[in-house]
């Protein structure tokens, strides 16, 4: 079966301009959502995901008390204007359920749950808009948001979807290449290359496979590269905002003292 758009065409451009291994622009927002102890919104390229975090605080059941460890809680839901589909997704959808399994089987052996005894870790993942790299921008975020609510990590997970259109092996895929080629969706630690997730939705040739793998934890190093200037860009304003209401506290005093 033919595809109707070109997945690559003989110049080695795909649908939406890109190089093979290119990957698409990635914007992050770690600016304060709501009451959430840590959030973080990112997007690649027409996905965009949004992450709240919250604890670690008291876990609500007891049955849910882990009393060496956090418990992490993972929900995920969709929002019904986020894709072209017209078939509203519940919080009860297995798809959903599936994604909020992963993501929580990724992040237990990352998260440093014994600091954080007889607690829960709540962590939202809302869908905003979708067009491919689900998981990894799910992913994505989730690490962001975790590192923003101050969560000791052992390290960041970077994931990125990876594919094969004949024998072009292809990054980042859009949900036009996830329709049409095999794919596999790597989550990596950049710091020890340890790898906390692969996960194939499609069959892909053992050869291929090597060969994708190797270039998704590459990719993986570039994203933590935008994370983690990200995080350190949120990091730098929030000790000049905190410097900036410390000075104005001793100039009050010293304006005060001076009154007497």
């Amino acid at each position: 079966m033919s595809s109707r758009v070109e997945i690559l065409n003989e110049g080695g451009f795909r649908s939406d301009g890109r190089r093979q291994y290119e990957l698409r622009d990635i914007t992050i927002d770690l600016s304060q959502q709501g009451t959430a102890d840590g959030s973080a919104i990112i997007t690649h390229g027409l996905t965009q995901v949004l992450v709240s975090v919250f604890g670690p605080r008291e876990a609500k059941m007891r049955s849910q008390t882990l009393y060496d460890r956090a418990n992490i809680n993972v929900e995920v839901s969709i929002a019904s204007f986020s894709t072209g589909e017209r078939r509203k997704r519940s919080r009860g959808d297995k798809r959903i359920l599936e994604m909020a399994a992963t993501i929580k089987s990724t992040f237990e052996p990352v998260v440093q749950t014994n600091l954080y005894p007889r607690s829960q870790i709540d962590i939202f993942v809302q869908v905003l808009q979708q067009d491919g790299g689900l998981l990894q921008a799910c992913i994505n975020a989730t690490t962001l948001a975790l590192a923003s609510a101050g969560i000791a990590l052992l390290d960041f997970v970077c994931a990125v979807t990876g594919g094969v259109h004949s024998t072009s092996p292809m990054l980042d895929l859009t949900t036009l290449e996830e329709n049409d080629i095999p794919h596999v969706t790597v989550a990596v630690m950049p710091r020890t290359g340890k790898v906390t997730l692969t996960t194939m939705e499609t069959r892909l040739h053992v050869d291929r496979f090597e060969e994708i793998f190797k270039l998704a934890c590459e990719a993986g190093k570039v994203i933590h590269g935008e994370m983690r200037a990200a995080i350190r860009s949120r990091t730098g304003m929030l000790i000049s905002a905190m410097q900036s209401v410390a000075q104005n506290a001793g100039e009050k005093e010293d304006e005060q003292m001076y009154e007497y």
